[in-house]
């Protein structure tokens, strides 16, 4: 993430099943964040993931 991304956050509405929301939010209580803090960090490791594992944005295209 560049420097200027993790200043500048866009909202997005979300919709999850409450069930998914309950263990998101006892994840979150594990991990000392909060469910939206949760979401993000969630987010940010499967993004790494992917791009270790060499998807590019170019086979997205195919």
């Amino acid at each position: 993430m560049a420097e200027g991304d993790k200043k500048e956050k866009k909202q997005i509405p979300l919709r999850l099943s409450a069930s998914l929301y309950n263990e998101l939010m006892k994840w979150a209580e594990d991990d000392f964040r909060s469910v939206n803090g949760q979401i993000e960090y969630l987010l940010t490791e499967c993004v790494k993931y992917r791009r270790k594992h060499g998807k590019s944005d170019k086979e997205d295209d195919e």
